[in-house]
């Protein structure tokens, strides 16, 4: 089976408490995001957190929807990740990351299905030449192994590597087995949307979006999104904005 990851805390640097203010509806990001794979079936969800006691609030959330909650390291990420998918006894394991609440439901039962019969230690899509967990536009999860992952901690002791997950994986092509599914050809020529919520800017911005788009349609797809931005320009200043202060 495989597991949905969520990776989520309170303690947010650029913007405290993103996952958990109010978003849509009275819902929160994080409220968004488990609803929305609750519509993926044969999987299980849970959400990775820290042990700091401002991230008991996220426990409420996954109370309510009755998913799993596991509170660990708060700066070793790969190993919060490593220590959740044993208690959890997850093998399978798709990153979730939760600020991006615009994440393609299409695309995460796309890459499910892929990775339910794979063999790789490692997929993710591939958005010019790179992968998507390096890009702005916040519409895609990644794949990756709880073996994969251990076999990284046991590599290398690098911060870098410990806080974000995966990047040893595919910075070492080499050394793991690495699926890639092609990027949708909508998204040619529309390198300046941004759909993550890293800062204040980003989060009302998104929000206004959101909110406009998703009344009707809870799950719009990639080519409905651009589809809305191309015909409501007055985002992309915004969005390149911050696209150049937060640069990957």
């Amino acid at each position: 089976m495989i597991t949905f990851m969520i990776q989520a805390r309170a303690g947010s640097t650029r913007l405290p408490n993103k996952v958990l203010l109010p978003f849509f509806q009275g819902k929160s990001i994080l409220d968004l995001l488990i609803e929305k794979l609750q519509h993926v079936p044969n999987t299980q969800i849970v959400v990775a957190t820290s042990c700091d006691p401002q991230n008991e609030r996220i426990d409420s959330i996954t109370q309510k929807y009755g998913v799993g909650c596991f509170h660990g390291s708060e700066n070793d990420v790969l190993q919060r990740f490593i220590d959740a998918a044993e208690y959890f006894y997850a093998n399978k394991l798709i990153r979730i990351c939760s600020d991006n609440p615009f994440l393609e439901l299409d695309s995460i039962i796309q890459l499910v299905k892929f990775a339910e019969t794979s063999s790789k230690d490692y997929i993710s899509f591939n958005i010019d030449g790179k992968p998507s967990i390096k890009t702005h536009y916040g519409f895609w999860t990644e794949y990756v192994t709880l073996r994969a992952l251990k076999q990284v901690a046991l590599m290398t002791d690098d911060p870098l590597y410990h806080e974000h997950v995966t990047n040893y994986i595919y910075s070492h092509p080499d050394m793991f087995s690495i699926g890639w599914i092609k990027g949708p050809r909508e998204l040619e020529g529309h390198d300046h949307i941004r759909l993550t919520t890293d800062t204040k800017e980003d989060f009302d911005s998104v929000r206004s979006i959101y909110s406009d788009l998703c009344k009707e349609n809870p799950f719009p797809t990639i080519a409905q999104i651009v589809s809305y931005l191309d015909a409501h320009k007055e985002y992309y200043g915004a969005m390149e904005k911050q696209i150049v202060k937060n640069s990957k």
